[in-house]
């Protein structure tokens, strides 16, 4: 049983991720090799050295972000998969998910895009290795619907609809860009299902 939490470690939690959102504004616009660790306490508010307190280094913030993006997205998708009652709609729930999520983090999508290789050796086995957990979340869904098909074309079909997701979430309209995301939404949720279930 967990202790419950003190108004400190409330405070510590919120520092930490108050960093961490700074971290993924400030890497995604300037790339992590263009922002320093101060120009992310600096954003997030959390002056000097009190910033060490809760990161080791830059690196590691990098870590934290995309390794609680896997774990979120891993998460996300067996809870959504868990929950579907028949196979399209399954696969339906899943791709409402994606979608929903690269639209709503676009900047940690570009840093993985971008910076994965930055990763410690460590840190870039263990996303890497939630990615493929992920993906087969995917491959579970995607079997009932195309039972011919293996698994490498069924793992094929859901990276390539990860490609197709997660590289549009930044010409959705923010402040006066080109789509607004309802319409950015449906379209890439119709486009996506497409994809999925088009015949071999």
């Amino acid at each position: 049983m967990s202790e419950p939490s003190s108004p400190r470690s409330e405070a510590k939690a919120s520092r930490r991720q108050a960093i961490l959102d700074a971290a993924a504004g400030l890497f995604a616009a300037q790339g992590f090799a263009g922002a320093s660790l101060e120009d992310v306490g600096a954003e997030a508010g959390v002056r000097g050295p009190a910033i060490y307190r809760h990161f080791p280094g830059k690196q590691a913030v990098l870590g934290a972000l995309l390794l609680e993006a896997s774990e979120a997205l891993l998460e996300g998708g067996r809870r959504v998969a868990a929950a579907a009652h028949d196979d399209e709609a399954r696969l339906g729930a899943l791709v409402a998910f994606q979608v929903d999520f690269a639209l709503a983090r676009p900047d940690v999508i570009r840093i993985q895009d971008r910076d994965f290789g930055a990763l410690a050796d460590a840190d870039r086995e263990r996303v890497r290795a939630l990615q493929l957990e992920y993906v087969d979340v995917w491959r579970a869904a995607l079997a009932p619907l195309h039972p011919d098909e293996g698994a490498p074309a069924l793992r094929l079909r859901a990276q390539a609809v990860f490609g197709l997701i997660n590289s549009t979430p930044h010409s959705v309209r923010r402040h006066g860009g080109r789509v607004a995301a309802a319409t950015a939404r449906r379209l890439l949720e119709s486009m996506a299902l497409a994809a999925l279930t088009a015949p071999p």
